[in-house]
């Protein structure tokens, strides 16, 4: 039964679409159970102080995983794993192992030195947080995390280029599953460290669901121990732009939660709530098909097909943007629905809902840019190219936190500038909007980002763009239609559901979004948008119940 169990989950997804569908199912579960574990968050503690401090203590942490473990990222090592498939299985062992080991006694010491410097750190970050003693503590257990998710993360290369979608797709599951019993389990028995001693037992089973297909393909053997300096040296430089590339957006989020914690308390929970919203669609969507693409995108360029190459990028693009529109006007349209029904329970208030839904319509804006510029990365990854993301995500990073510090100080000294904003919104006079001039600069910074990255992808490849001038218009033109009709429905359903209540309040939004779904797939259809075909297609081909495919390691 444990050997059948693991058999299924070490399928073989061949298909852009079959292996996207596939992962933002997954991906789905994974941030509902995420949602489920904000949700209990804001239920018991609301938007103070003590969420401030526990997602604060993420940050070093984050930082880390995403600076050092980027080093040995699925997008650095998959192509020399097929590389050095094509040499012999040996030569991928070798480099596996020196990899490996390599990484481990860096991710290892670096964390060791933090974990005796956060005392240093942490009160100059969070300066505006006052009180530090949790913090530090908290963060020295989620040290653990960067360590067991950046080992995770290595092995996902093997399962990657086994195209175990499934293996992959479950590690977020399992992960989310870990912090949730924390918050239910640990919390209570630990208090606050209990929170992120969940976060470390989700970091474990995020590494432990890949170890069997790991030891099935053969190629991950430890000893002898031994690294080759020459192959390391090789991914470093690679792999340095992508870590800058990473380490900025970090950077730039640990500034911009840096400047939310002199602001009024609960403001790092309120910003935090709309990014884990706004990364449902994001993950759903862009992270899919950009990890779908991503190891066919590499063979593809290794194999000097450049064309196909080009196919694969222009069709994940079209896809990205014909969900993303649509995706992104609904949780504007339906912000305090989504909202209310996810994190209304408990110690949430109706002006943490009102300040987090309005943060979240500023975030859904930027989730087509954000979407793209992930696909756009990998094709860049998957060309051995990094130096072009890296430019672009310094950039971003810096307008980001720039943007973020502009709109604060014209919000402070434009009283028009404040009514406009909070009347717009719906926050009018709300004490702690000026957060929302943080999600302002950050969305902002994202859209420049995703023009800059089409630019050159229009430069490097002529003609990218147009193809998808035509689902642009069909996506946008539904989209708002939608967005319309959905509008309409709120206002029809507000006086049928009792509002007040959870259940009525997720009828109004859930009955008024399927109204506009309806519209917008009656547009799409008058329009004869080709994506809509090419769904119905991969669906009626029932990916979920793909056969499993043993593939050669010569094909690898």
């Amino acid at each position: 039964m444990v050997k059948r169990f693991f058999h299924i989950f070490n399928k073989e997804i061949k298909g852009l679409h079959e292996a996207a569908y596939l992962l933002a199912i997954f991906a789905f579960l994974s941030q509902l159970l995420a949602l489920l574990g904000d949700r209990i968050l804001a239920s018991t503690f609301g938007t103070g102080h003590t969420l401030d401090v526990y997602y604060s203590a993420f940050r070093i942490p984050d930082f880390i995983f995403v600076t050092v473990g980027s080093m040995i990222a699925i997008s650095v090592l998959v192509p020399f794993i097929i590389e050095k498939l094509k040499t012999s299985e040996d030569s991928a062992r070798d480099f596996i192992r020196s990899v490996f080991l390599f990484f481990s006694i860096l991710i290892i010491t670096i964390s060791t030195i933090v974990f005796f410097l956060i005392p240093y750190i942490a009160p100059v970050i969070f300066k505006g947080l006052g009180s530090y003693t949790e913090l530090i503590q908290m963060t020295r257990i989620l040290l653990l995390s960067p360590i067991l998710l950046g080992l995770s993360n290595f092995f996902a290369s093997i399962t990657q280029v086994g195209n175990r979608f499934l293996v992959y797709a479950l590690c977020p599951l399992f992960y989310n599953i870990g912090i949730i019993l924390g918050i239910l389990f640990l919390y209570p028995i630990f208090g606050i460290y209990g929170l992120a001693l969940g976060v470390i037992f989700g970091a474990l089973m995020h590494l432990s669901i890949q170890i069997p297909f790991i030891i099935e393909s053969g190629l991950f053997k430890l000893f002898p121990l031994k690294i080759d300096l020459k192959l390391i040296k090789n991914v470093i430089l690679i792999s340095i732009p992508r870590t800058i590339t990473l380490g900025m957006t970090q950077l730039s989020v640990l500034v911009l939660l840096s400047l939310a914690s002199y602001m009024k308390d609960g403001s790092i929970t309120i910003f935090s709530f709309a990014m884990n919203l706004q990364a449902v669609p994001l993950s759903i969507i862009g992270v899919s098909y950009s990890i779908a693409a991503f190891p066919t995108l590499a063979k593809c360029f290794s194999c000097g097909n450049k064309e196909e190459f080009l196919s694969h990028i222009v069709s994940g693009a079209r896809h990205i943007i014909f969900w993303s529109i649509p995706v992104s006007v609904l949780f504007i349209v339906l912000r305090a629905q989504i909202v209310r029904t996810i994190y209304g329970a408990g110690q949430f208030s109706w002006s943490s809902t009102k300040l987090t839904a309005a943060a979240l319509a500023i975030f859904a804006v930027s989730v087509v840019a954000q979407s793209l510029v992930l696909l756009f990365i990998r094709g860049y990854y998957a060309m051995g190219n990094t130096k072009k993301s890296l430019y672009t995500s310094i950039i971003t990073g810096i307008s980001s936190v720039g943007f973020s510090l502009l709109f604060i100080k014209i919000f402070e000294a434009s009283d028009f500038f404040k009514y406009f904003v909070e009347n717009l919104f719906r926050v009018d006079d709300m004490a702690g909007s000026k957060i929302l001039m943080i999600a302002m600069g950050f969305a902002l910074a994202q859209i420049i980002n995703c023009i800059i990255l089409w630019s050159r992808f229009e430069k490097d490849f002529n003609g990218f763009s147009v193809p998808l001038f035509n689902t642009l218009f069909q996506s946008f033109s539904s989209s708002i239609i939608m967005g319309f009709v959905a509008y309409v429905g709120l206002n029809i359903f507000d006086k049928i559901f009792n509002i007040n209540t959870l259940i009525g309040i997720f009828l109004q939004g859930f009955c008024a979004g399927i109204l506009g779904i309806i519209a917008g797939i009656f547009i799409l259809k008058a329009l004869k948008s080709v994506e809509l075909e090419e769904t119905y297609g991969a669906l009626h081909k029932k990916f979920w119940k793909a056969k499993t495919v043993i593939p050669d390691m010569g094909e690898l």
